[in-house]
């Protein structure tokens, strides 16, 4: 079973660590294969790791 590594960020919960996707349009091209879009994950900008949310820290009385 893998371990965790200490110091490894969270996986995003948007795209579950697969942070781009080729998202096919139907239109082919010259050569016969088809015309793709790469597409990258809103919730982590296309890096698959998110940041720990920020502790919230308790001011005043």
């Amino acid at each position: 079973m893998p371990q965790r590594h200490p110091n490894q960020r969270p996986v995003c919960r948007d795209c579950d660590g697969f942070p781009i996707v080729a998202i096919t349009t139907g239109t082919r091209l010259p050569d016969g294969t088809r015309a793709t879009l790469r597409i990258a994950c809103p919730g982590c900008h296309g890096t698959g790791h998110t940041t720990p949310a920020p502790v919230l820290a308790r001011t005043g009385r």
